[in-house]
């Protein structure tokens, strides 16, 4: 069957008519607390590379595993898939798993950060796992990168994520190793300390608030959210306060970047991923502020766009693109969706495609 044909099929199989709305409906879903990110828009996308990928099973990489409301729903979706779900946060790994023990062996949980994939799926495939053997040898069919903090993280209020409460400044996504925030406050110098804040967080006074850190980590080191909050509304003018949201914001969303190093993350897996993919397959980044998206975006832009020489009357095929875009630039979640999940206001969505080869495509049914 075609692609179109074969996602048609397999739509009405799972859902019954497709809906005309750009998603999908299932009257009977499971919630536990929180709605999945753009659940409906991230399946259809994913969908097509399911039936297109020469990989029996389908696999679809989760590699942000979270509480595991996007795996539960392929799950549930597609009968025939497997998934592997990645998470570097041990106890949401752990959480997730037990979620999902009624699907048995059509889960493979794995504790890495999400760029170090490729190392983490050749042990468990060492250690026997099929699923993992599988994406090694036939590829991913699909893989979807829910970016930045979850919903489950910044529900715990002991992480330090959130800058309402007064809680311990951690930060870490897997709180058994790594930086802390507060280590971060107390010990990088003020050259550092600016870059951090002006570069992650876009501050405009970075400068100021470092000042004013190093200042007070001199009468004590900082430990909790509370004081940070203070130090930030006491340096931030009061003019720039009533404006541009939550003063604490961009400073917390800077630290986190730092900690977790989540932008280097990004940028690493961009191509582990895309080499991962088997051809048809497909890859979906959601990411939640600009930062994310612009490395995304460029790295898509790369390669998407063909090589051959201009001014030759011919594309040379060694050069031509390996991937296509699947969405029109990025992606935002729409003001119904918002209204039902306000965690999805920032969003942005990019999806690639891997092109089969001529031979991909001779063989494919």
């Amino acid at each position: 069957l075609g692609g179109a044909l074969c996602t048609l099929r397999f739509l009405r199989y799972n859902f019954g008519t497709p809906q005309h709305t750009g998603g999908f409906h299932m009257e009977n879903t499971i919630d536990h607390g929180h709605v999945p990110v753009l659940r409906e828009r991230v399946t259809e996308l994913l969908a097509p590379a399911l039936c297109n990928t020469t990989t029996n099973p389908p696999i679809i990489l989760d590699a942000t595993l979270g509480a595991g409301g996007h795996s539960e729903y392929f799950l549930t979706t597609f009968p025939q898939v497997h998934i592997i779900g990645l998470d570097r946060d041990t106890t949401a790994l752990a959480q997730a798993t037990t979620r999902l023990a009624s699907f048995g062996d059509r889960l493979t949980t794995l504790h890495t950060r999400f760029d170090d994939f490729p190392t983490a799926i050749q042990a468990a495939a060492d250690a026997g796992n099929i699923t993992c053997q599988a994406a090694l040898t036939e590829g991913i069919s699909g893989a979807l990168f829910d970016l930045g903090v979850s919903s489950m993280q910044l529900d715990q209020v002991n992480r330090g994520f959130a800058y309402r409460i007064d809680a311990p400044l951690d930060m870490r996504m897997n709180n058994s190793e790594g930086i802390t925030a507060a280590e971060i406050l107390n010990t990088y110098p003020h050259g550092d300390l600016a870059r951090i804040l002006k570069t992650y967080g876009d501050e405009r006074f970075a400068s100021k608030i470092a000042t004013a850190i190093i200042r007070e980590r001199e009468h004590a080191p900082f430990t909790t959210s509370a004081r940070l909050v203070e130090l930030l509304y006491d340096t931030i003018p009061a003019a720039t306060r009533r404006t541009g949201g939550h003063p604490a914001k961009r400073t917390f969303q800077a630290l986190r970047i730092e900690v977790n190093q989540e932008l280097a993350a990004i940028t690493n897996v961009l191509p582990r991923i895309t080499d991962a993919l088997a051809p048809g397959g497909r890859a979906v980044f959601m990411a939640y502020q600009s930062l994310e998206d612009k490395i995304i975006k460029k790295y898509f832009t790369e390669i998407t766009t063909s090589k051959t020489p201009r001014g030759l009357p011919m594309e040379l095929p060694e050069y031509a693109a390996k991937f296509r875009m699947v969405t029109r630039g990025a992606e935002k979640a729409t003001p119904a969706e918002i209204a039902d999940n306000p965690r999805a206001a920032p969003v942005r969505v990019r999806a690639i495609e891997k092109l089969a080869t001529s031979a991909n495509r001779k063989e494919t049914p």
